[in-house]
This record gives structure tokens, sequence and C-alpha cells, in this order.
């Protein structure tokens, strides 16, 4: 997530973590003269990791990975995740067990990035070092660092690829009448994905180029409570009801493919011909990789989620060492009470025409590519 002011995805790992692990005494305290050489903490210390709950493949692949990457480099894992229920209180106990516990730094994928302050208070007091993984944490200044893809880059390539999309698939040229979705509103990184493609669509709204025929175009009347798929398909169907009985639907903004799956299942239900109309995505899951390929969901976003959780593990080992992480932005992510100092990944677009090039080092999703072609 990118330029924030507040308030304004079971896939198997492509490839192992290629992380060096350490020996030193268990226990977690400082050193200065073991093994290591370390001037942080101990090379076998414990690491929390705290994720939302599994409803993307993305987070289920992310636990696994750490529990994998943690151990190579050497590190007790504690990886947790959140119930599906949608509290944070879970969550929240979770991420106070692994402080009493004694880990030195708790990665933390955000069930609620807004309701963690007393947690957070909790580990400074502790000196336990937090990484927000993914999501940003929130009004908080005991965030030490994040760790992300460019989210805001991410909801420029959607919104480009909606363009982009209504241009080569619709039946007719512009205007267009298209509706917008965005993410959980409990979710910080869904303003963000919302931001970035509304700056590339916004323009094109206010010149007529694109029309969203509901009026909805504000993020509180665009969000997707939970992420949760029957939520976006429940929307789309009012919006096909109530804005298009007499008119086509040429496009959606969608912020994931788990809701671009859910409002494909809406617009065919009504008797809309998929192949001429547009949804972006997100995540590269494997149902909308399928789906891409079979000429029905335009686009998704690669976002390795291997790479993420090799990063995470580096700054941690930085940690140990301690050293200062590597960041590469240190001005544009405000959580509300301080900037974070962040290392970004960059996504990648993804379409029929580049998937075998973008999923060349994805040998499940090359796999499905090659496979349809």
């Amino acid at each position: 997530m990118k330029r924030i002011a507040f308030p304004a995805l079971v896939v198997v790992a492509a490839a192992a973590l290629a992380l060096s692990g350490c020996s030193g005494e268990r226990g977690g305290g400082a050193s200065t003269d073991d093994a290591t050489g370390s001037a942080g903490f101990a090379a076998d210390a414990l690491i929390g990791v705290a994720l939302p709950d599994k409803t993307s493949e993305n987070w289920v692949l992310a636990g696994a990975l750490f529990e994998d990457g943690l151990a190579e480099a050497g590190f007790d894992a504690d990886v947790q995740y959140a119930p599906a229920s949608n509290t944070v209180a879970e969550q929240q106990n979770q991420i106070s067990a692994m402080v009493t516990n004694g880990a030195k730094v708790i990665v933390i994928g955000a069930k609620d990035g807004k309701q963690l302050g007393d947690q957070l208070q909790q580990a400074a007091d502790a000196g336990v070092k937090i990484i927000a993984y993914d999501r940003l944490i929130e009004n908080t200044e005991n965030v030490d660092y994040y760790v992300a893809f460019d989210n805001f880059e991410v909801g420029r390539l959607q919104g480009q690829a909606l363009l982009d999309g209504l241009e080569a698939r619709s039946a007719h040229g512009a205007p267009w009448n298209i509706e917008l979705f965005s993410g959980s509103p409990d979710d910080a990184n869904s303003a963000v994905f919302f931001g970035g493609a509304m700056e590339v669509l916004q323009p094109k709204i206010d010149d007529g180029t694109l029309v969203v025929a509901s009026g909805q175009t504000e993020i509180a009347q665009t969000a997707t409570q939970g992420w949760e798929a029957e939520n976006a398909q429940s929307r789309m169907d009012s919006i096909l009801t109530s804005a298009y009985a007499d008119q086509e639907v040429d496009g959606v903004l969608s912020p994931n493919d788990t809701l671009a799956r859910a409002i494909l299942t809406s617009v065919k239900q009504a008797g809309k011909d998929v192949s001429k109309f547009t949804v972006t995505g997100q995540d590269s899951e494997v149902e909308s990789v399928k789906s891409i390929m079979a000429g029905e969901q335009y686009s998704t976003i690669n976002k390795d989620t291997t790479l993420l959780v090799e990063q995470t593990i580096k700054m941690i080992q930085a940690l140990q060492a301690g050293e200062d992480p590597e960041v590469n932005d240190t001005e544009q992510y405000d959580n509300g009470v301080k900037v974070v100092p962040a290392y970004l990944l960059p996504p990648v677009i993804v379409t029929k025409e580049n998937a075998a090039e973008a999923y060349a080092n994805v040998p499940n999703l090359l796999e499905i590519v090659e496979g349809a072609q």
C-alpha cells in the first residue's frame, strides 16, 4: 500500500526458500559472543507469525513457507492463523501469547490493522520487533518494518488492465459501462488498491469514456466486507438487477481473484456473455488462472508469496545479527502515527497473452497455462 494518509489466497510452494541457518543457544536472550557473533538475539530464538484466516490461497502458502523457511534459517517458528469468524480477538490473543512466550520478532498479517494497538504496546515493552506483513498496521508507533508488494502499483495495474480489456473484448467502443469493487474495509490494503486503480480510472469517468451506471463510486459503497465471495456476488446481483435491466455491463474492477470469480458467477447467471466482459483480479489463484486461460477472467496480478516470505526472513536474520534490515521506502507508508520503513516488491500484471512468461518460475501455474495453449 502506497501513498497512504489516514484517514483518506492449498497451493504447494513452487520453490524452497534458500536461507542459511545458524546455531546458537535457545532462549531468545541477547548475545554478543555466541557462535554467530550476533549483537541481536539468539540464533534459534522464537519467531512469531500471526496470519489472518485461510480465505486466500496465498495466506495458506505463506504459513507453510514461514514454517519451512524459519526452520531452515535456524529459528523456532510459531505460525498461527486467526479463525474465519472475522473477529480479531483470537489474533490479539495469539500475539500476546507470542510476546509472553519470548518471541523476539513477530510478523503480523493483520486481521484488522486498526485493532492491535494494545498488543503491539505489550510487544514494544518487551523489546519485541514487529514486522507488518502484506498489510500495514495502523495508528500505532509500535510497528518497526513493513514488507509487501507495491500495492498502489497493484491498483494502477488493475485499472489499466480494465481499460485494456474493455478495448480488446467489448463488442462496441466507448463509452463503456463499468462497476467498481473494493476489498474489506478492515484491511488497510483495500483503500490503497482502490486508490491506485482510481488514479487510472477517474479521468476516464470524468471524460465520459467510462460510466458507472449504479452511481457507486466511493470506497464505502464499493467495499466487500471480509473479502467474502458471497458478499461480492450478492452486490453484483443487486447491481445487475437495478442498473442493467435494459443495458449491458462491460467490465468490473475487482481487487482480487476470489471476488472476480464471484462477479463472473453473477454475470453468467444473468445470461451475460463473459467473453465480451472484462474483470480484473489479483493473487494468481489457481482457479482464476484457469479462468483467464479459458477466456473468462481478463487479468490477475502475480505477487510471488515465496519472494515476500523470503524477504521477510531476511529482515528477521538482519535483526538477529543486530543489523538494520534493508528497506527501499522510507517516505510513503504513513500508518496515521508514523511513517513505517518499508521494503516493497514489484507486482506483475498477468493476462492470457503473457501468462507463460509471468509464470515461468511457478511450475503448477505454468502447467495450467501450457495445458490450455
